[in-house]
């Protein structure tokens, strides 16, 4: 049996606990987007339980536990201590017209991968210009990724529950 861990990634955990899909979706409407196959093919593979958690508003080590036991692993011990993050202040560069928004739902329901698609828009932009992602989940895996490429990033989420993602070319 394979260890389940903060780190451990989606498509590695659905490998090994391929009946983790059902429960994952019927614990969080928000994870149902698991069974969308270009999606299990890009973003589950750099995906980790922390970015899960925040995608569905779980405790870390909460969830990671709710894994465990489903799949009789014992439970984690030290959880270290909830740190309540701030919230990061919005740039005022998100207070420019992006060059492109992609509407990430409605690409993963045409079975487009929204990935790609960013990445694509990102190279037509110029140096300080943006691309706005807009979905319904905050897309954790994603905005890590960017941010790791150097690119600045910002997500908020709308009054109406639409998660606003700016990414911002350096």
């Amino acid at each position: 049996m394979a260890e389940i861990t903060p780190k451990t990634k989606v498509d590695d955990l659905l490998k090994e606990y391929p009946q983790l899909e059902e429960f994952l979706i019927n614990l969080n409407p928000k994870y149902k987007k698991l069974k969308n196959p270009i999606l299990r093919r890009t973003v589950a593979k750099i995906a980790t339980l922390t970015q899960v958690a925040k995608i569905g508003g779980y405790d870390l080590f909460h969830l990671v536990n709710l894994l465990r036991e489903e799949v009789g692993l014992p439970p984690l011990e030290n959880a270290p201590a909830e740190t309540e993050e701030e919230p990061e202040e919005a740039p005022a560069w998100i207070g420019q017209t992006p060059k492109e928004t992609i509407d990430a739902n409605r690409l993963l329901d045409e079975d487009r991968n929204p990935l790609a698609e960013i990445g694509k828009a990102l190279k037509k932009i110029g140096s300080g210009e943006v691309v706005v992602i807009e979905s319904d989940f905050l897309p954790s895996p994603l905005i890590d990724m960017f941010k790791e490429k150097g690119y600045e990033v910002y997500a908020a989420e709308s009054e109406d529950g639409i998660y606003l993602t700016y990414i911002r070319k350096p």
